[in-house]
């Protein structure tokens, strides 16, 4: 697996995946490492976290939470900058879409709900019946990259006054009657489940607090690897590694000593590059085809 080869794992390393999801990731890290090797795993899915208890390894250890606060976690453990390594595999999981009770997909009926932690803040359907029109348009424009998102906005709003939605087909329904034009590639739906996904669980903010969090965490020559499954991820994580790889900007003309440059820092991290998935992978799993995996290791500085 590409994603755990970029974390460059060691014997007796300390490593972090962040998104636990079904355990893939973690088993493959923990099959690398020594007797001395330690991995913490994250996750905010309580059926996530039934399946990481049943791994009885010493060296593994489960927190249920999301990942923005993983540096509260790491300092609890006082491992603050010894970690070797970062995984995170972004976006919903597979067995989350699988899982028509999850609300998730628009091809499974199921409860309107979409909460990646189905214990805390508002479901799908909640958020749907009390927004205000302007900022459902905005929501499914911005994180669905939707631009019929007023006229959507507009027929949900609509239907919910009628009669509040509380299935995923319901909304399925009101979003492809609302399409002035339909792609034949794409169900028309796809664009406006990902917003709303993405605002109910806030899942852009979340991912820029815990690459903020990574630099604090890693080791000088630890590895940040991560997966994105769309533009809007990707964008994010290759702006950070873009800007903290590049040190600070001095505007040019501004005299500057050498020492007062060593204070402004240098870079943070250094970009290892990107990788696509290949034919093979796609082939065993349609779902990889938009993946795009981002690797950087922490400098000195």
């Amino acid at each position: 697996d590409e994603a755990v080869n970029g974390l460059n794992i060691r014997p007796d390393g300390i490593y972090i995946d962040g998104t636990f999801g079904r355990g893939g990731h973690s088993r493959l890290i923990l099959s690398r490492l020594g007797a001395e090797g330690r991995l913490l795993a994250i996750d905010r899915d309580p059926q996530a976290i039934a399946v990481a208890k049943t791994i009885d390894d010493p060296r593994f250890s489960i927190v249920h939470g999301p990942f923005s606060q993983l540096a509260d976690y790491v300092d609890e453990r006082n491992l603050t900058g010894k970690i070797d390594g970062i995984l995170l595999d972004l976006g919903v999981s597979s067995p989350q879409l699988d899982d028509a009770e999850r609300g998730f997909s628009f091809m499974r009926d199921g409860p309107l709900d979409m909460r990646m932690d189905p214990t805390r803040g508002q479901s799908a359907a909640e958020w749907l019946q009390t927004a205000e029109e302007a900022d459902i348009a905005w929501v499914i424009k911005t994180f669905g990259e939707e631009r019929f998102g007023k006229r959507i906005a507009r027929a949900i709003v609509e239907r919910n006054r009628i009669e509040p939605m509380t299935r995923t087909k319901e909304l399925a329904e009101v979003i492809a009657a609302a399409m002035p034009v339909k792609d034949k590639h794409k169900h028309p739906a796809t664009r406006t489940f990902q917003a709303v996904r993405i605002w109910v669980n806030s899942e852009l903010e979340e991912i820029e607090q815990a690459l903020k969090s990574s630099l604090s965490v890693l080791a000088p020559g630890g590895r940040l690897s991560i997966i994105s499954f769309h533009s809007l991820e990707d964008r994010i994580v290759k702006r950070f590694m873009r800007e903290q790889s590049r040190g600070p900007q001095v505007p040019a003309g501004i005299p500057m000593t050498e020492a007062q440059l060593k204070k402004l820092g240098g870079r943070e991290l250094r970009a290892l590059g990107k990788l696509m998935p290949g034919e093979e992978e796609v082939a065993e799993n349609p779902r990889a085809r938009s993946s795009v995996l981002r690797i950087a290791e922490r400098t000195n500085a």
